[in-house]
């Protein structure tokens, strides 16, 4: 195999990775989603600190979102589930579309680095109103016993101001 379908292959493995989250997003799967994040990822979405340029330190700058875990993403997803978020109640429903996936230099058979463009349309049943989230995501993948894995997911929001509830379900 050449040099290109090698990345071309890898790139299709990546991008399948992805837009399946996507749909487990989408149809409310949260096993399967919270299934295709290692024990030890990183899932984070830094803020806006100017209109250009976002926070990069987690601690001492605000974040959207930032998990330093799957426990994290599985406290979050027992909250949905549970109805312990009012603000929940009734859940949106989504579509996330991911598209112009980019394969970092340097992807081997065993990690990868994909660059994406993402959106997702968020519709508000309690209020009857919808929004569209998009940005850019940088997804570092590893190949593991059990197939690829998303080992750090960093959302970058692009239309931060948010008229509305967000979640972990609509990045």
């Amino acid at each position: 195999m050449t040099e290109a379908a090698d990345k071309a292959a890898l790139l299709a493995t990546g991008t399948e990775l992805l837009n399946r989250e996507a749909l487990y997003l989408d149809e409310q799967r949260w096993k399967d989603w919270i299934s295709l994040y290692q024990e030890d990822c990183i899932f984070w979405a830094p803020a806006w600190k100017t209109d250009t340029e976002l926070t990069n330190d987690h601690i001492r700058e605000i974040s959207i979102f930032y998990f330093k875990s799957r426990a994290g993403l599985e406290d979050r997803v027992w909250r949905i589930e549970s109805g312990e978020a009012p603000s929940l109640n009734p859940l949106p429903r989504t579509t996330h579309t991911i598209s112009n996936s980019v394969l970092e230099v340097g992807a081997s058979t065993d990690a990868m680095t994909l660059h994406s463009a993402w959106t997702c349309h968020v519709f508000f049943l309690r209020n009857r109103t919808q929004h569209v989230f998009f940005g850019r995501r940088t997804d570092d993948l590893i190949k593991t016993a059990d197939g690829w894995r998303i080992q750090r997911k960093k959302v970058v929001l692009m239309n931060d101001y948010v008229p509305a509830l967000i979640d972990v379900f609509c990045v």
